[in-house]
């Protein structure tokens, strides 16, 4: 098969092909007599493979590492449902800021809608700057720009 047949077969692109053929993540990959690739049949499964692995949410070098092992005829799954577990949690941690953060919103806007009914036509009512004083859009802007290593506190309150 020609990279644009399994691009088409498996929903991504020809560069992407490329990109998991550098990062080893498509291995046995032929080149005919005039230097085209061509894949086998089990590529457009691998490619699917790699896909529903990302949707869970590995990354590429984790892939590499797993499918590494697997293709030399070892067994990671001790090691993929760990990574999956952890996932799961990080998941479930997200739903919850999640939540936490759409029921603030729910307040904030029925604080704004106050804050609407006393604002005359073209003035301003300063929306944007009681985000602040929201906790939980303070802890998501906080985990969302957080880097490894560095505290992250508010700057005042």
């Amino acid at each position: 098969m020609g990279p644009g047949e399994v691009a088409r077969v498996t929903g991504v692109s020809t560069d992407t092909l490329r990109h998991y053929e550098r990062k080893g993540l498509l291995p046995g990959v032929q080149r005919s007599a005039a230097g085209y690739r061509r894949y086998s049949a089990a590529t457009v499964e691998r490619v699917m493979l790699i896909q529903r692995a990302l949707v869970v949410g590995f990354s590429l070098a984790e892939l590499q590492r797993v499918l590494g092992i697997r293709d030399g005829g070892g067994a990671p799954c001790r090691h993929v449902r760990a990574l999956v577990g952890r996932r799961f949690e990080e998941l479930n941690g997200r739903i919850e800021q999640l939540l936490a953060l759409r029921d603030e919103l729910g307040l904030l806007m029925r604080e704004w809608d106050q804050r609407l009914e006393k604002t005359g036509d073209g003035e301003r009512a300063h929306l944007l700057d009681t985000l602040g004083a929201a906790a939980a859009i303070e802890r998501t802007r906080r985990s969302r720009y957080a880097r490894p290593g560095v505290a992250t506190k508010p700057l005042h309150r």
